[in-house]
């Protein structure tokens, strides 16, 4: 094999295939990255055969072929050369790959290629497009709230349910739930109920990102999922387990709602947690009454901190307590000027909402403390 393509192009699919390179892999092969030369590009993959990621670029190819080198050594060798261009050259006679760039070489020794499992496109029963703009939004929105805890899986991904009119996306860790849902035209004789590996979508942030809004192709089998978009194809292993029915989670009505400024409801709460979130629980105290939400948190350990906000109230007053991270999260998550705050009692479900935008619900359980 003998190429010759762009520094940077090669920098990017390097970067992108290695988000399926383990560090810890089961076996050597699965540290190395499967570089394929045909034709006028080069084909790069990776993969720890939970997430398998397959990124194409163009280049000169004068001979085709196929290596496999360590993909960690490969990145820290290709970054660091001094040219605009990269020519990448097997030595047949001893088992070694040159890399030059300008007076720039490097000579890594080629793995085992034979021992590579090489990936092959998924064919799924159910296809469909979805542009990158809305499913990163998706992602936002959601997968902040999946559990951390392997001992559940189920909670550790986010559902997608499809059905011909909407799509929709939601996580929970069954202390909170975060979903929203968008007006689609698909058609399909099936409704399609999948959950997605949380770890897997956070690192979508970095590959689906453009300006243009994009169409990414989906396909799905029972226990595989695979995305197109542009020079990237990704699949990923699907979660196996039910999912907690949504609907049941999210309270039909509410009596009270606030309104609230964002940034300045954000911004107290990060200096009011400071005390807080070096505590066993990160508790932090709402008093909503009179057009005001007094903020406060006391840490027997540390001290007291407290602030009062401006709000809107409509309903009776409450005084509430959360666990500081589940609200800090969802902030981070909310993309408009002000959000709707709603309850019934102190120790029943609350929910945010964006204003103006009833596609986003956001529903969270209260802490028992001991003035409750």
């Amino acid at each position: 094999m003998k190429i010759t393509c762009e520094k940077k192009e090669l920098v990017q699919a390097i970067q992108t295939v290695l988000k399926a390179v383990p560090s810890r892999p089961q076996m050597p092969i699965l540290s190395g990255i499967y570089i394929k030369a045909h034709q006028n590009y080069i084909e790069l993959q990776g993969t720890d055969y939970e997430i398998s990621i397959i990124c194409k670029i163009k280049a000169i190819i004068e001979t085709e072929g196929t290596i496999v080198l360590p993909g960690k050594y490969l990145y820290e060798v290709v970054r660091t050369l001094p040219g605009e261009y990269v020519e990448i050259k097997n030595n047949d006679s001893d088992n070694s790959v040159n890399i030059r760039s300008n007076s720039a070489q490097f000579n890594l020794l080629n793995m085992q290629e034979n021992e590579f499992p090489i990936i092959e496109p998924l064919k799924g029963q159910i296809n469909f497009n979805l542009k990158n703009d809305i499913f990163l939004n998706f992602i936002k929105k959601t997968s902040f709230a999946c559990a951390t805890d392997e001992s559940r899986p189920v909670f550790t991904g986010c559902l997608m349910d499809i059905t011909d009119e909407n799509i929709v996306m939601a996580a929970t860790n069954m202390h909170r739930l975060a979903l929203i849902k968008e007006n689609i035209n698909y058609i399909s004789d099936n409704n399609i109920k999948i959950i997605i590996p949380a770890k897997i979508l956070n690192e979508f942030t970095h590959i689906f990102n453009s300006e243009i809004p994009t169409d990414i192709q989906i396909s799905c089998t029972h226990n595989k999922i695979s995305f197109s978009y542009e020079n990237i194809y990704v699949i990923s292993r699907l979660i196996e387990g039910q999912f907690p029915d949504y609907n049941r989670v999210i309270p039909k009505e509410f009596k009270t709602h606030v309104n609230i400024n964002k940034n300045e409801f954000q911004s107290a709460l990060d200096r009011v947690s400071l005390i807080s979130r070096s505590g066993d629980y990160n508790i932090i105290h709402f008093e909503f009454v009179d057009n005001i939400v007094r903020i406060s948190s006391d840490n027997p350990n540390i001290g007291k901190a407290e602030e009062t906000i401006n709000v809107d109230i409509e309903g009776p007053g409450i005084n509430i307590s959360f666990n500081a991270k589940y609200i800090i999260d969802v902030l981070k998550a909310i993309d408009t000027e002000n959000f709707i705050f709603s309850f019934n009692q102190p120790l029943t479900t609350a929910s945010i909402t964006q204003r103006d935008n009833k596609n986003f619900v956001y529903v969270v359980t209260p802490v028992r403390t001991k003035t409750m």
